[in-house]
């Protein structure tokens, strides 16, 4: 990948690095696009209350969801009443607040079981959990997030929140950073612009210039790691899957506790594992379908 130069300023829109800000900022951008003829307006009306369920709250009241979906409250309580009749939100009992039903995994489970890509790297992801007792996990990179598709984790796990569907930042991730230094630069540079550059932990870097040259570093390595920069007492190793042109398209990476392990020692005996890994799945026959 070329050098890339920092930016001299970032966008003031950028959207917070929060599962939340994800649905905000495609639906912001997909407000902003051309719209076809065929487009269908209450459908996407349809995802904003789903998606207002994005942030922490579990259970939320039509207020709630009509302000988190930007929508008014009679749309949201007509939308609403058609999620529940179809078995997608449920209201909870004695209370006026409403949350999600486990059929919403049905799109999950149809999403993993059709992904080639998990299929090819889950025999390599149990493989390095069987040898090195750690969490494994596999990543891809949607808009400027990573998305955790596969995760087998250890008995030393740092972060239970931490599971399938899990959204991070990109840029601040191990993963992330893998998959960036095999990316074009104009495709980096989006996703900087898109990125709110607030810390996740007191370590956290946020400096453009040194995030930047972390990508570098990462692409003469072959693998990028990451110490508490994203959870507090974690050190994340990972190394870029990529397609039949050099293009990244997702990471698997090793995450381990910092009571345990060191940086030095993570890249001596753990980048290795990461970057076979990755290499032997990107030989496969990966579909050539990519969003």
């Amino acid at each position: 990948m070329p050098r890339i130069p920092a930016r001299s300023s970032r966008p003031t829109e950028d959207a917070p690095a929060t599962p939340s800000a994800r649905s905000t900022g495609a639906t912001d951008a997909a407000r902003s696009a051309p719209r076809s003829s065929l487009f269908v307006g209450s459908t996407e009306k349809t995802f904003q209350v789903l998606h207002a369920f994005d942030g922490p709250a579990r259970y939320m009241t039509l207020g709630d969801i009509a302000k988190a979906a930007g929508l008014d409250r009679s749309a949201t309580q007509r939308l609403v009443h058609t999620l529940e009749a179809l078995g997608y939100l449920f209201r909870v009992p004695e209370t006026r607040t409403y949350g999600l039903t486990t059929k919403v995994l049905q799109f999950s489970y149809n999403y993993i079981r059709a992904n080639d890509l998990v299929e090819k790297a889950a025999p390599y992801l149990l493989d390095i959990f069987r040898r090195v007792g750690e969490t494994t996990n596999l990543q891809e990179l949607d808009g400027h997030e990573i998305v955790y598709v596969a995760r087998f984790p250890g008995q030393h796990l740092v972060n239970i929140g931490i599971v399938v569907g899990a959204r991070l930042p990109a840029m601040f991730t191990a993963s992330g950073i893998a998959i960036l230094s095999r990316l074009p630069e104009t495709r980096v540079r989006e996703i900087l612009a898109n990125t709110s550059l607030e810390p996740m932990t007191p370590y956290t870097v946020t400096d453009e210039k040194k995030l930047l040259e972390r990508i570098q570093t990462a692409a003469r390595r072959g693998y990028a790691i990451i110490d508490s920069e994203t959870v507090m007492g974690d050190i994340s190793v990972a190394a870029p899957i990529t397609d039949h042109d050099g293009h990244a398209v997702a990471a698997i990476n090793i995450s381990v506790p910092t009571s345990r392990w060191t940086r030095e020692r993570v890249e001596a005996e753990l980048a290795s594992h990461v970057q076979v890994a990755a290499t032997s799945i990107s030989k496969s026959r990966l579909s050539t379908f990519r969003r």
